[in-house]
């Protein structure tokens, strides 16, 4: 049963859970959601923005990296099975409310974006 110190934490998460979802779709859903929670910065879907900032800008340092012949292309084609199970795991703890870190990086994000 939930107690009554709970109800602010499960009324945060509702709030902010259709933010965060958006915020795992697509760089334009990430810039949405950005917009979306400047006003009222509800602290869930910060959370999973600051993960969602920090799978594109993985996707994009394998897309440079990708650029280097032979070892490139082959970090490349691991790294992007990498990041879309990372992708996938951050949009399911979004979508069942849970403020978990995305695997492998997540917590590195957390860090490198605690300003945002």
């Amino acid at each position: 049963m939930e107690s009554v110190k709970d109800t602010p934490k499960v009324t945060i998460v509702n709030e902010g859970k259709n933010i965060a979802v958006i915020a795992y779709i697509t760089i334009i859903g990430l810039i949405i959601a950005f917009v979306m929670n400047n006003e009222k910065k509800n602290p869930f879907a910060s959370y999973h923005i600051k993960q969602s900032l920090g799978l594109a800008l993985t996707g994009l340092a394998l897309g440079v990296i990708g650029m280097i012949p032979i070892l490139g292309w082959i970090i490349n084609i691991i790294g992007i099975f990498v990041l879309i199970y990372m992708w996938i795991m951050g949009l399911v703890n979004a979508i069942n409310g849970n403020e978990k870190p995305v695997p492998i990086l997540g917590n590195k994000y957390l860090e490198w974006f605690k300003n945002l």
